[in-house]
């Protein structure tokens, strides 16, 4: 089916529709013509994370036999947002007796994989680029970000590429529940037939880029909603706005297991700050290493902290030691004191176990499988009290949050939703700001005090659910 010509009844114009069908020719021309081939899929447990039992879709000689009561999350690579976002509808759909399966669209040996990965190369170049060249971050990529990406001519191109991702589905039953939690796998159900599918939209500013007309479309937040429903700023003109039944506002896309712990998580965090324990602090470096100069700079100004037992330092180097390597160079007081688990997700685990409220100091950790890398995160974010994250997919998560410079015009609002709903700082965009606002949270503990609450207030309120609901309406569909 043409999705590309008209999308939710706005005619595209003739350039944008040649532009388009130019771009699948020159993925084809760079990376063969798969369309007529039959790919199998088998199953493989991914045995790193046994907080969710996952199954993986591989390559297969035979065709694929679903377990009983599968629900599919189809994914990329892209940094570690998507995959983030992925375990938490995996993590929700276990317990609601689902059996999640999961769908790396990049891993496969295939066009349309071949054709992710290319662009994901681009965007992750462009990512560190921006934080090294002023310039041609105001120039193009913030730019690019906020408004080339919002443009609905931009989902044309995506809609006509995401055809060329059609042979991987093959082994699929149409009726298998599948949420995308990026939009070219929903993109590539849609075109395949695929009848129960659900986009997961990630960000909380509206862009074109994540439409995948066919599907059921969630977002995170109020804001959103009413941007997608009018598809507001998507053209130079008002364009017709999405059908009722096919956009709905969940809440956030949070793991079981964060939600189920809130209050206990939350309460212990008041006890340890109560009695005066040191403040810990998880920084996230993730799987670009963007931003490292502010990274620096707020180790190197937590140092005396630490030194007097005031504060504690976890940071996930992710999936390389390219910064730890940095960090070694520019910060060798810190990291010689430093406690690693490299490639140990075990010894990880055990540590995270036994933590009290005692001083901890430096921890560091990093590990090449993408799984450990991703849900460390997740494992320390109910010990910490304060996560160091961009205004990322992680704007979303029930922790108190100290916001870094974005990284892309579109992270902006996730900043300044999370602030709004108070249990997150407002964007501090340079060392200074990260610094002064450090110093408030380890020597004015109300302010953390008071997130905790709102976090549990948000709770109750059912903000966090969001991973819930779309696995609901990824097995029930459309409501009535």
């Amino acid at each position: 089916m043409d999705r590309t010509s008209v999308i939710f009844g706005n005619p595209m114009d003739k350039k944008t529709i040649a532009k388009a069908e130019k771009s699948k020719q020159k993925f084809i021309k760079k990376f063969g013509d798969d369309t007529n081939t039959t790919y199998h899929l088998g199953l493989k447990p991914i045995l790193e994370i046994d907080e969710i039992p996952i199954l993986n879709l591989v390559h297969s000689d035979t065709p694929l036999q679903l377990p009983p009561n599968p629900l599919i999350v189809g994914n990329i690579r892209m940094g570690f947002g998507h995959y983030r976002i992925a375990m938490a509808i995996a993590s929700c759909a276990k317990a609601l007796g689902r059996q999640p399966v999961w769908m790396d669209l990049a891993s496969f040996d295939a066009t349309g994989s071949k054709m992710i990965r290319s662009q994901n190369d681009l965007y992750s170049l462009g990512s560190k680029l921006s934080q090294k060249i002023g310039l041609f971050n105001k120039l193009y990529w913030e730019p690019l970000n906020s408004e080339g990406f919002r443009q609905i001519s931009y989902n044309a191109g995506d809609q006509k590429n995401a055809e060329l991702l059609v042979p991987l589905y093959g082994d699929l039953p149409k009726d298998t529940p599948y949420v995308g939690t990026h939009v070219w796998p929903s993109q590539g159900a849609v075109h395949a037939g695929m009848t129960h599918v659900v986009n997961a939209i990630p960000d909380n500013w509206p862009m074109g880029l994540h439409l995948s007309e066919g599907a059921i479309h969630t977002v995170q937040t109020p804001f959103a909603y009413l941007g997608y429903k009018k598809l507001n700023g998507m053209a130079k003109t008002a364009l017709k706005p999405m059908p009722e039944k096919d956009l709905y506002d969940v809440g956030h896309y949070v793991d079981h297991e964060l939600v189920e712990n809130v209050e206990i998580d939350c309460r212990r965090r008041l006890d340890r700050l109560s009695a005066g324990a040191p403040v810990r602090f998880l920084m996230t470096v993730g799987g670009a290493g963007a931003g490292g100069d502010l990274y620096l700079s707020m180790a190197k100004h937590l140092l005396p902290y630490i030194q007097k037992g005031q504060a504690e330092l976890w940071i996930n180097f992710g999936d390389h030691l390219t910064m730890w390597d940095v960090f070694q160079k520019e910060l060798p007081e810190l990291t010689s004191q430093c406690r690693t688990f490299f490639d140990d997700y075990a010894g990880l685990k055990a540590w995270a176990a036994t933590l009290t409220g005692d001083s901890q100091g430096v921890t560091a950790f990093c590990h090449k499988n993408i799984f450990e890398a991703v849900y460390s995160t997740n494992l320390l974010m109910r010990h910490c009290d304060v996560l160091v994250t961009k205004p990322s997919e992680l704007s979303f998560y029930p922790v108190p949050k100290l916001m870094m410079r974005h990284i892309g015009g579109h992270e902006v609002y996730g900043a300044i939703h999370a602030q709004e709903l108070g249990d997150s700082t407002f964007e501090c965009q340079t060392s200074a700001a990260l610094a002064d606002m450090m110093d408030s949270l380890i020597c004015d503990r109300a302010i953390l005090g008071h997130m905790c609450r709102r976090i549990v207030e948000l709770k109750q309120q059912g903000v966090y659910n969001g991973g819930y609901e779309v696995v609901r309406l990824a097995v029930e569909g459309r409501k009535s």
